[in-house]
């Protein structure tokens, strides 16, 4: 398939930089597969939405505070950084804006320095001098790595919006946006229509966002990223399955993590470890049944996994209904379940 095939007309004004309060009163856009007509919801009405007996399966990851500004020494010209991962003792793999050679040095917040000494196509890596430890420090001087096309800076209010309720594991670089619209007052109204939830871990890394920069969709390759399936949620997707049940998946991230860890009897493994599968139209889901998802931005690979649940021509019309009902985009915007 083309990557055009991917594109769509978009109203930037709809790009939401900050959640519905409560979040659980974001709109949710119900789309039938194989249905031509859509429906108008909330995130509250998601009990009456789903069935008893239904399984809810949600990301657990936590986002780190991992973006990080600095300063060229002696020049003082401005650097910023994305943590991706620590890669030994004090030394960070970044993601660094900007002309920087091996050798440079940048001044953090709070008198740390940091000394480019790995810079390459492949990756980049700074060696840190601070007291601290890696993930001590970038709680001290970091801030929430918000999506660029939030065009504004993060803050404090950030650390709290930008997490799900689920939020445990540490080591995502980005939120695993569908599960945002989640309390705890919808959750007990899951629970009270017998509705279970369940946790995987998959923390989302740059692979989920790197542009596909080719025309041919199929020669694109996602970074590989964490994923964990614990034995109680194997275990909860094999019961749900043999009575008749239907697994939701709240998010692309979920659904990659599932997808990945069946095996070929068709059952979900406790398991961890790194998945680059790609999901795109003709794959077939052997795990999820229903899919909870953000909107997500034009040419992605977040789009091409809706586009392969739902259908190419059904994913077009639903954004086209989003788009002239002003429903409110990407990251902090609204929702749609697919079913």
């Amino acid at each position: 398939m083309q990557l055009t095939d991917f594109q769509f007309p978009f109203d930037p004004t709809l790009v939401a930089t900050s959640p519905v309060r409560p979040r659980d009163h974001a709109k949710l856009l119900v789309v039938t597969r194989g249905h031509p007509t859509f429906h108008d919801y909330h995130i509250f009405d998601l009990p009456q939405l789903l069935q008893p007996g239904d399984l809810v399966v949600v990301n657990d990851t936590r986002v780190v505070p991992a973006r990080v500004l600095g300063t060229k020494l002696p020049s003082g010209g401005k650097v910023e950084m994305l943590v991706l991962r620590s890669c030994g003792v004090r030394q960070w793999e970044v993601m660094l804006k900007g002309r920087v050679r091996v050798g440079q040095r940048i001044r953090l917040e709070g008198e740390v320095e940091a000394v480019v000494e790995e810079r390459s196509q492949e990756r980049t890596v700074v060696s840190i001098k601070s007291a601290l430890s890696g993930s001590a420090l970038l709680h001290h001087i970091g801030q929430m790595p918000l999506p660029p096309y939030i065009k504004r800076q993060s803050t404090e209010k950030d650390r709290e919006d930008y997490q799900t309720m689920f939020a445990q594991a540490e080591g995502a670089i980005a939120a695993p946006t569908a599960g945002l619209h989640f309390t705890p007052e919808l959750l007990k109204a899951l629970t009270e229509k017998d509705i279970h939830i369940a946790t995987i871990t998959l923390h989302v890394g740059p692979g989920t966002f790197r542009p596909v920069t080719v025309s041919e969709i199929e020669a694109h390759r996602m970074d590989p990223e964490w994923f964990h399936i614990p034995e109680a949620t194997a275990h909860a997707i094999a019961r749900v399955k043999q009575q008749g049940g239907r697994v939701v998946a709240v998010g692309t991230t979920v659904t990659r993590s599932l997808e990945s860890a069946v095996d070929k009897s068709g059952q979900v493994r406790n398991q961890e470890g790194q998945t680059c599968l790609f999901i795109t139209p003709g794959y077939r889901f052997r795990v999820v049944d229903v899919l909870m998802t953000n909107f997500h931005l034009p040419g992605t690979t977040l789009l091409m996994l809706l586009a392969a649940f739902a259908g190419l021509e059904q994913s077009r019309a639903a954004y086209e209904h989003a788009v002239n009902a002003r429903y409110r985009f990407y990251s902090y915007g609204d929702a749609m379940l697919i079913q």
